[in-house]
């Protein structure tokens, strides 16, 4: 079992930054591939960024692409994401997920998931 916790939401303005965090327990993160995914009220929950195992591989949704960065330290069992030229259609739940599928970064077939962080995005 891993535990995945996020942190690092909050409400910033226009073109602000913001760095998610994600902190995972239970078993070594360096065992995952991590992910982060986003979701709108009604909406499914879709991919913004992944990495691999040991953080050589990443793959970013083209809404994510230039403005986004994933990183990991498995020395810290953490995952990030920094946000920067934030949009107010960036204002969603974001979510961090954990895949068994290690040596590439996915964007599906995630086995862990944590309860998520709020960021609102204001002009």
């Amino acid at each position: 079992q891993v535990q995945l916790v996020e942190s690092g939401g909050g409400l910033v303005q226009a073109g602000g930054s913001l760095r998610l965090s994600c902190a995972a327990s239970g078993r070594t993160s360096s065992g995952f591939a991590m992910g982060w995914f986003r979701q709108a009220p009604g909406k499914e929950r879709e991919f913004v960024a992944a990495i691999n195992w040991n953080g050589c591989l990443t793959d970013y949704a083209d809404s994510a692409k230039g403005r986004f960065t994933i990183s990991r330290d498995n020395a810290k069992n953490s995952v990030y994401l920094q946000m920067n030229s934030l949009k107010p259609e960036d204002s969603v739940v974001y979510y961090c997920g954990a895949s068994a599928i290690r040596i590439v970064p996915v964007r599906g077939k995630y086995d862990y998931w944590g309860q998520g962080t709020q960021v609102t995005v204001h002009y």
